[in-house]
């Protein structure tokens, strides 16, 4: 077993079982890029290990749909071949949007149901509802030959959950009395005392919202999350509002989650576009995929073509605060706050998302009492109080296990070997539509751009007698404004004009490439020393 993405991380899940020389894959996430990785839509797991041994790979098994789960799927399928997807209907459907937007082949998404086992290369694999923030999340059994490894990736335990958001206990403590042989379980809230139920539920909050809200209220949410959408239906249900949905992605879910009995809505109470500026109006709204607050952001910074913010306005972020994006989500509220208008947001503190806390961990452990214990799904640290969790429930300290990504964790004949085999593992960039990795060289560049800015030296010289017909002629982007900076200016030019005198006088060929390399050298030392900025310099000769 090894990661190549989720451990010492928040995102970019991506587990790997290997059972008789056959691969399993679990989750194919990615990961948001934070405020520094400039220019970055989003980050997925380096697949170069996959890549080398695609033919052994028999399933990629998804838990949820949410973009940390199954977000890198249209990045990633093509390099490793025509693998079958496993995953709920729900999760299938999303994926499905997903490949047909991207113009994929869908023929190899698997629909599975819950409780009806697959047969894997003579794996058998068990699914299992466990409640998250989207229905139909699934935790897997997967049999060996020295017992159940049991993948438990994201859960609650919420007594109120129903439905396809419903955990059964009793499926979970059946596996538990079949021999597991290793739990491995999330460790986002490992810190957290108690169970999270119920402290993910926000009705109370939506409630008080409505009853106390004159105006319009913006309710920005992520589009996966349903149980959340469907507790602002639950209580809009009990006032006069309408909710207008924004976005056909946004309202294309929600109408399939309504066809398919996952979301229980009176479609009375959805509104449309002529009920947008009306006084008692909710505006559902939702995040992009690569782009966090990005559709709240256009709205407030007025380049939505539907919504005006006003000052009487509220606008409510049912949306967490991204880790590397704190400084855009407190920009947000300050924004808000200069229109005039009033938000309400979900207090860390006060409120938790749909993961395992203390209780919730200890509660899984006890249910399946593992030989084994893998914490995985959180920062390195997350995963040492994860640890410290089990210890509580009584797993030896010997059989916890701590790992990052592409440490390989061996089990033969039921017992852990001591293994220091690693396989390579890291973070592919991806930018716009391309899924080639970006690459530290590209953003170092960007980097320099945004720091330090950037100088062009562009000179023209005679192909027969080498002189210099124009030039060289300095252009700057984003390093100093040059109508207060003559004098730096001309040296520079001098500095150049010296530099592609000396190396094409008295020469049959000219090497353009000295020519550029040098001026580089000999700026930035000049420009450092000057200014105690270096630029990024790039130098254009032309023969005419």
């Amino acid at each position: 077993m090894f990661s190549l993405g989720g451990l010492d991380e928040n995102g970019k899940n991506m587990f790997v079982i290997e059972i008789n020389n056959n691969i399993f894959i679990f989750e194919a996430g990615l990961k948001y890029a934070d405020e520094f990785t400039l220019g970055i839509d989003y980050i997925i797991p380096n697949i170069s290990y996959l890549k080398e041994n695609k033919d052994r790979i028999k399933g990629i098994f998804l838990t949820h749909g949410h973009e940390e789960n199954a977000g890198a799927l249209p990045d990633i399928i093509e390099a490793i071949g025509s693998v079958p997807i496993f995953a709920s209907k729900y999760t299938i459907d999303i994926v499905h949007k997903e490949f047909e937007a991207y113009k994929m082949d869908t023929k190899n998404l698997k629909e599975i149901k819950a409780y009806i086992p697959i047969d894997v290369c003579n794996i058998k694999i068990f699914p299992v509802n466990l409640s998250h923030s989207t229905p139909d999340n699934f935790g897997y059994a997967i049999y060996t030959d020295d017992g159940v490894i049991f993948y438990a990736a994201d859960f609650v335990f919420d007594s109120l959950m129903k439905g396809p958001y419903r955990t059964d206990i009793g499926k979970l403590a059946y596996i538990g009395k079949q021999k597991v042989l290793c739990l491995l379980t999330e460790s986002i809230y490992a810190d957290k005392e108690g169970f999270t139920s119920p402290k993910h539920r926000i009705s109370g909050l939506i409630r008080e919202t409505l009853n106390t809200s004159d105006g319009r209220i913006i309710f920005n949410v992520l589009d996966s999350h349903l149980y959340r959408i469907q507790e602002l239906f639950n209580e809009a249900k009990l006032t006069d509002r309408k909710i207008v949905i924004m976005g056909k992605r946004l309202k294309k879910i929600i109408d399939t989650a309504i066809e398919d009995n996952y979301l229980l809505v009176d479609k009375n109470a959805i509104g449309d576009l002529s009920n947008i500026n009306d006084k008692n109006v909710i505006i559902l709204n939702a995040n992009e995929k690569e782009k966090p607050y990005y559709n709240i952001m256009k709205i407030i910074n007025g380049y939505d073509k539907f919504v005006k913010l006003t000052e009487n306005d509220t606008v409510f972020l049912a949306t967490p605060i991204y880790q590397n994006r704190e400084k855009t989500y407190y920009h947000l509220l300050d924004e808000i706050s200069k229109i005039g208008a009033h938000v309400v947001s979900l207090s860390p503190k006060q409120f938790l998302s749909h993961h395992a806390s203390r209780e919730d961990l200890m509660l899984m452990i006890n249910l399946m009492n593992p030989k084994y214990y893998f914490p995985i799904r959180g920062e390195y640290k997350n995963q040492v109080q994860n640890a410290e969790v089990a210890e509580l429930a009584g797993i030896s300290k010997d059989n916890i296990i701590l790992k990052e990504n592409g440490d390989v964790v061996t089990i033969e004949n039921g017992q852990l070997k001591e293994d220091t085999k690693r396989v390579p593992c890291g973070s592919i960039l991806i930018d716009g539509n391309s899924s080639d990795d970006i690459g530290e060289v590209v953003l170092k560049d960007r980097e320099i751009l945004s720091n330090n800015g950037i100088m062009i030296v562009s000179a023209t010289i005679d192909k027969e007698s080498k002189e210099i017909l124009s030039g060289p002629e300095i252009l700057t982007r984003g390093f100093i404004y040059v109508k207060d900076s003559y004098d730096l200016i001309k040296e520079v030019k001098q500095i150049a004009e010296q530099i592609i005198s000396e190396n094409t006088k008295s020469v049959k060929y000219i090497e353009y490439n000295k020519i550029k390399n040098t001026i580089r050298d000999e700026l930035s030392k000049f420009l450092i020393n000057q200014t105690g900025n270096k630029p990024m310099i790039i130098t254009v000769i032309q023969e005419i």
